[in-house]
């Protein structure tokens, strides 16, 4: 199967997997990154490629399913994805991004040492999914787009194309490792990765707002806006996501994964399995087999 890109066709395999190739994004010459916008990326099924890159979410929602395992896409979001990682993007809305594709760490001719930099698999840990508040979306936005390529190569614009790779590199990190910001935005980017983590205990919005210093009405307007939900609705897509991936990849009952996935009533989690995802739990556990 071929599917139509931006450069030309690429080959579908075993109709399940997409494979990307950097001939049909890097320009001619010795250019070792490319940016690849997407106003609005539509839905894409799984595939790799040959090359690195790093997704700026900038606006909109999505479901990122990296290497399998599903996460929420939402404005501030920041993903890395390398040569031999798995993805897709699902259920978008309005979901604008920014590729920075780049062949790899050691293909820079003027930049060395960049892994330090960039996310490491620690006790078989991938940190791959990053948040950033929109002032510093913003700055990367703007480097990145100073970073395309122009027709002509010379050694200078090369030069200058790498400094501002590096230049992303640090102002992302800067803006990731900053942990003590306590402004709303931050406030909000903690307690979103604290439902990542914890999406099955029994959530009281008001005391959990509280345990971040917002008040309710602030954290359902930061949630609608970075979000696109309410905050039960995000919350009961994170469950169901995890739901879903159980379906998939374990011989778990369908009851006991409503139970674990935080969902205290089994028929109420299949009626919103079937609104989010279009089937049943039992049917999309027999799609699989």
């Amino acid at each position: 199967m071929l599917i139509r890109l931006r450069y030309g066709f690429v080959k579908q395999r075993e109709m399940t997997m997409t494979i990307l190739h950097s001939a049909d994004f890097f320009p001619e010459g010795d250019y070792a990154i490319a940016i690849e916008p997407r106003i609005p990326q539509a839905a894409f099924p799984e595939h790799h490629h040959d090359f690195h890159e790093i997704v700026l979410v900038e606006q909109g929602s999505g479901i990122h399913v990296f290497n399998g395992q599903p996460q929420t896409l939402c404005a501030g979001c920041v993903c890395f994805v390398r040569d031999h990682d798995r993805h897709l993007y699902e259920q978008t809305d309005n979901l604008c991004l920014t590729n920075v594709l780049y062949r790899s760490p050691g293909a820079f001719r003027f930049l060395s040492g960049l892994q330090a930099l960039l996310p490491c698999d620690q006790d078989g840990q991938y940190a791959s999914h990053w948040r950033i508040n929109q002032k510093v979306m913003t700055q990367a936005l703007s480097v990145a787009a100073q970073m395309q390529p122009d027709d002509t190569w010379s050694m200078e614009k090369q030069a200058r194309q790498e400094q501002l790779f590096l230049q992303l590199l640090v102002l992302l990190r800067e803006a990731c490792i900053d942990g003590q910001s306590q402004d709303q935005e931050a406030r909000l980017h903690r307690l979103l990765d604290w439902l990542g983590e914890h999406y099955s205990d029994e959530i009281i919005w008001d005391e959990l707002a509280d345990r971040f210093s917002l008040s309710l009405r602030t954290l359902h307007r930061q949630m609608k806006q970075q979000t696109g939900s309410t905050p039960q609705r995000y919350l009961n897509r994170v469950r169901l996501l995890q739901a879903r991936h159980l379906l998939r990849h374990s011989d778990m009952r369908i009851t006991d994964i409503a139970f674990q996935c935080g969902f205290g009533d089994s028929n109420h989690f299949s009626t919103l399995f079937r609104r989010e995802f279009g089937c049943a739990p039992r049917a999309e556990r027999q799609q699989m087999m």
